[in-house]
């Protein structure tokens, strides 16, 4: 090979840069596809909820339980001999993301019985804001001018729609901002340990639900039913939603997370 050819050979700067900012290009794409999946998961709670005569308590562990199950078979599925490891690499920061996890999760659920879908919904739509908030103060990640523009008109819509509830009592309003709250904590959260995979994580979220919620469980209240819709929001809603979710927090900022989880507003509020 002459000196030529292998200065040719050699990848340019521009050629390396060119392919890192492809490479990114395409995380970001595979990211908004994620958290676009989890939104569409997430969107069927409101609709299917309001089938179950169980129990408020009830149904939010009998979700939970079947979520745990379907998380557990996707973090050995892809962890493997890993599986062990990946539970211990979650550390303290993963235990942080499953206590606001099943926070979020279980006063989503509880809300349902509170409040119509609707208020839940638009109430989660501060998500962006509090998310991008901390992302840009804890995690310095950058908001851009329409991102700013789409903060303000949720945090007025949020507002309008917390005044419309407070006839429907403390409870319609408190339960959907500590979804919306802790929600946007798992979003910063999953982004802050990008590295580290927090399927995990959302597998504990779920038997944490469980274990709190079991002492106030009736299973009488549970009608037959009642059970395949528990095992679809399980796995479907919840299961599925959340590990779409922990996979595309890692790869797009904390504002591209909640903006794009909004159509979970629109899907779910037209169901």
């Amino acid at each position: 090979m002459t000196r030529s050819e292998s200065a040719s050979a050699v990848a340019s700067p521009t050629d390396l840069r060119q392919g890192a900012r492809g490479r990114e290009r395409l995380r970001a794409r595979e990211g908004q596809l994620a958290i676009l999946a989890a939104a569409v998961a997430w969107s069927t709670a409101g609709l299917a909820q309001r089938e179950l005569d169980a129990s408020p308590a009830t149904q939010v562990a009998g979700r939970a339980i079947f979520a745990a199950l379907a998380l557990l078979v996707l973090v050995v599925a892809t962890e493997r001999r890993g599986t062990f490891r990946a539970f211990r690499r979650m550390g303290r920061t993963g235990l942080a993301m499953s206590v606001f996890m099943a926070i979020s999760s279980g006063a989503f659920l509880l809300a349902l019985n509170y409040t119509t879908v609707a208020n839940v919904l638009f109430m989660q739509a501060a998500a962006p804001m509090m998310a991008a908030l901390l992302g840009w103060v804890l995690l310095s990640e950058p908001i851009d001018g329409r991102t700013w523009v789409a903060l303000v008109l949720a945090g007025a819509g949020v507002v309008l729609m917390a005044a419309g509830s407070l006839d429907a009592g403390t409870t319609a309003v408190v339960l959907p901002l500590v979804v919306t709250a802790s929600f946007a904590a798992v979003i910063v959260i999953a982004r802050h340990r990008r590295e580290v995979s927090m399927m995990p994580a959302t597998f504990a979220s779920q038997v944490l639900v469980v274990a709190v919620c079991l002492p106030f469980v009736t299973v009488g209240s549970v009608h037959r039913g009642d059970w395949a819709i528990l095992v679809a929001l399980g796995v479907g809603q919840m299961g599925i939603g959340l590990a779409f979710l922990t996979i595309g927090a890692r790869l797009i900022p904390p504002a591209q997370v909640a903006i794009i989880s909004l159509l979970e507003v629109v899907l779910g509020a037209h169901a």
